[in-house]
């Protein structure tokens, strides 16, 4: 019996609280809540990249390795400077006899 009764308790809360929601016209336009269980919520996605940082490189002039002081700057130039002359076999890896090797 009190099997019962707790059902029908169940139910009626069930019923009550799909009653009072109100459908969303159009759910690819509603951003669904975050859920207080959900941890990973405010975090970035794991298919997502990394917050870029504030580089400590600019483009000022410089075009050639001798004028490097890393990999890391040489990519930096050919990636963000233009009239670069570090990559001459265009394949994306500057410097590569001196720095990127």
């Amino acid at each position: 019996m009190a099997v019962g009764v707790a059902s029908v308790y169940t139910y009626d809360v069930y019923k009550t609280k799909r009653a009072t929601q109100t459908p969303a016209a159009n759910t690819a336009q509603v951003a669904p809540a975050p859920s207080q269980f959900d941890r990973r919520w405010g975090q970035p996605s794991a298919g997502s990249p990394p917050p870029s940082r504030p580089s400590s490189y600019r483009c000022d002039g410089r075009t050639h390795c001798s004028q490097m002081r890393s990999c890391a700057e040489a990519t930096y130039f050919i990636q963000h400077c233009p009239n670069t002359k570090m990559d001459g076999d265009r394949d994306g890896v500057p410097c590569e006899n001196q720095w990127c090797s």
